[in-house]
């Protein structure tokens, strides 16, 4: 079910990287993804970036600026409109107890966890919404997710520029490599405290 959903997913992503308008879907689906929407920008940044591999950089800038103000949207819901449209979406999405676990991250190391969430396949809006809820404060919840997120989305973009025709996340789904950077940053992080 699941191999046939990502494969579906790569196919539509394939598509919608050759239309003429692909760069204002990819900052779309990236601003939304940050907020309220699931689908990840990565099903249209690594298409994209096979597509026209001498764009990586600028793929890349752009989803990570699209996700980053997606969060601040997301920071919004959860600050200000958490009983209109985040509940709701906690509810549809099932993540009640994903809500809590992710306030004692917060609460551990809001910095820390932002940079960490932005970075893996774990809903980001889900922290971002979370942010705003449990008032994060603002300047490092902005800074760590577009650490985060850039780390994630300029590394993604810098291999698939470089592996080419190799990359098939039908096969080898991307986020295997966030899990790895994750595995990677956290051993770091236990090593310095």
């Amino acid at each position: 079910m699941i191999k046939k959903w990502i494969q579906q997913f790569r196919i539509w992503g394939t598509a919608l990287a050759r239309h003429r308008h692909a760069e204002v879907f990819l900052f779309l689906v990236s601003f939304t993804e940050s907020s309220f929407f699931p689908l990840p920008p990565d099903v249209l940044l690594v298409p994209m970036v096979l597509a026209n591999r001498k764009k990586w950089i600028h793929l890349a800038l752009l989803t990570t600026v699209g996700s980053v103000l997606g969060a601040v949207l997301g920071y919004v819901i959860g600050m200000a409109l958490f009983d209109i449209v985040a509940q709701p979406l906690v509810n549809f999405y099932h993540l009640e107890t994903s809500i809590h676990t992710v306030e004692t991250y917060l609460e551990k190391g809001s910095f820390l966890a932002m940079l960490l969430a932005g970075f893996t396949p774990i809903p980001f809006k889900l922290f971002t919404i979370a942010g705003g809820l449990f008032n994060v404060a603002f300047l490092p919840f902005i800074i760590a997710s577009a650490i985060g997120r850039g780390a994630r989305f300029f590394l993604e973009a810098y291999l698939v520029h470089k592996a080419g025709s190799y990359v098939n996340i039908g096969k080898h789904p991307i986020w295997y490599l966030s899990l790895g950077a994750l595995a990677v940053v956290g051993i770091v992080y236990l090593i310095l405290t």
